[in-house]
């Protein structure tokens, strides 16, 4: 299946999206410096929201169907609650 439709997005969202993605960097960074188990927790929260915005900008995931976008979103939010239990499970040994 090909497309032929070119989709441009402009190089001022590009660099929105860059210094965006740069302050939860810097945001996950400050926050590691609180203690482990807010850092593990901001990072839980924070990383998944990173990758969304590289998927939906960098990767043009916004031009994609509501299907593949549901299947994103549904792999990313399993991915959250396995490591999320995994971080419990450790936290609690």
């Amino acid at each position: 299946m090909t497309h032929d439709i070119e989709h441009s997005v402009s190089n001022g969202t590009f660099v929105v999206v860059w210094a965006v993605l740069l302050a939860l960097t810097g945001l996950l960074v400050g926050v590691s410096q609180l203690g482990t188990g807010v850092a593990v927790w901001a990072m839980l929260l924070v990383t998944p929201l990173k990758a969304g915005l590289v998927f939906y900008y960098f990767m043009h995931l916004k031009y994609e169907g509501l299907l593949l976008k549901a299947m994103v979103f549904v792999a990313l939010a399993t991915l959250v609650v396995f490591m999320g239990l995994l971080f419990l499970d450790i936290s609690f040994r």
